[in-house]
């Protein structure tokens, strides 16, 4: 598979699913690999003719990120699976990108998994998928809206259930979306979770003006110029999830990178996950 159906996103933060693809397909060619995605290099493929000498830009900014991006896919692969375990069979993905959970995890058959993302990013990964025969192993409903929209009401009508507990996961859009953008779609999803529902986030100190923020910056909006706005949920978030019914605790990133083996990843000293349940 070398050809696209449809353009690829190859600017903004619709740019960085190609990234992570990239991540996992190169974690999949590991003797010791933390998962295994044999989709992703098809995305590769069919991404890399477009991006031009960007690609040879877009590789260093990788090898930055990779030791503790493909970290945490594994570490969500082990939440969504935990999640099924306690009965949860309900997921949603927010940019969820180019994720191929629904067809690579052993899922139960009658798990809906929703993805949430952007237009132009389904318009280029729904052919890619089509195209190589790939069959989702759980129901898969697709949710191209942007987060800073009415996505509520689209859930409902693919098949959401806000009576049934659900498992809610950021792999950290919501970093990118403005502090009051990423609030409200927290609020949202408040006010859509049943008691028993999960939600996990990753909460860490960056510094903006380390050599890995600035290539990643450099790359998503061409210019590295200018103060970034307050982004995220903010630093009181686990307050604000105490005081609406959310119960949570949290593990470091060292004790995370420890167990699934890759010890010495740089997940950033100050860099934990906090897990929430609702009560």
């Amino acid at each position: 598979m070398t050809e696209a159906a449809a353009p690829v996103p190859v600017a903004g933060v619709a740019m960085t699913a190609i990234g992570i693809a990239v991540v996992r397909a190169r974690e999949t060619e590991r003797a010791d690999r933390l998962y295994s995605d044999p989709f992703a290099q098809w995305f590769v493929d069919a991404a890399k003719p477009s991006f031009a000498e960007r690609w040879d830009q877009l590789t260093p900014v990788l090898d930055l990120f990779y030791p503790a991006r493909t970290v945490a896919v594994r570490l969500v692969d082990d939440r969504v699976k935990a999640a099924v375990r306690e009965g949860i069979r309900q997921i949603v993905v927010f940019g969820a990108g180019l994720d191929t959970r629904a067809f690579r995890m052993d899922l139960p058959a009658e798990t809906r998994l929703f993805e949430v993302d952007l237009p132009e990013t389904f318009a280029f990964k729904e052919p890619v998928l089509t195209r190589g025969g790939a069959t989702p192993r759980c129901e898969r409903h697709v949710l191209p809206v942007d987060l800073r929209d009415d996505w509520a009401h689209a859930l409902p009508a693919q098949g959401f259930r806000p009576e049934e507990p659900t498992l809610w996961v950021d792999e950290g859009v919501l970093g990118y979306l403005l502090r009051p953008d990423a609030r409200r779609v927290l609020t949202t999803l408040d006010e859509l979770s049943a008691p028993g529902s999960r939600f996990d986030l990753s909460s860490f100190a960056v510094d903006p003006n380390s050599g890995a923020f600035l290539a990643l910056r450099r790359l998503v909006s061409g210019s590295d110029a200018g103060e970034p706005e307050a982004a995220g949920l903010g630093a009181d978030i686990e307050e604000w999830l105490h005081e609406h019914g959310w119960d949570t605790s949290y593990q470091t990133w060292a004790e995370q990178a420890a167990s699934v083996g890759r010890p010495d990843t740089d997940g950033g000293r100050e860099t934990r996950t906090i897990a929430a349940i609702r009560r």
